[in-house]
């Protein structure tokens, strides 16, 4: 199982989750940083869409720093 967070490096030992912009596993923090992107609706947007058209495996519309 993973234990560090592909995003910063840090423990996933107090959570983790899925980026919404990628397939990168999150820590809780980084995740936290994450919603408060400008771009995170249309990034959640686009995954509800993929997941309603029946697409499981959205890569999500990438990540830039």
């Amino acid at each position: 199982m993973q234990s560090t967070c592909d995003r910063c490096g840090g423990s996933l030992e107090d959570g983790r989750t899925m980026s919404m912009f990628n397939t990168d596993c999150i820590c809780m923090k980084c995740k936290a940083e994450e919603r408060r992107r400008p771009d995170y609706e249309a990034a959640s947007t686009a995954e509800l869409n993929a997941v309603k058209s029946g697409n499981y495996n959205f890569p999500g519309i990438g990540y830039r720093r």
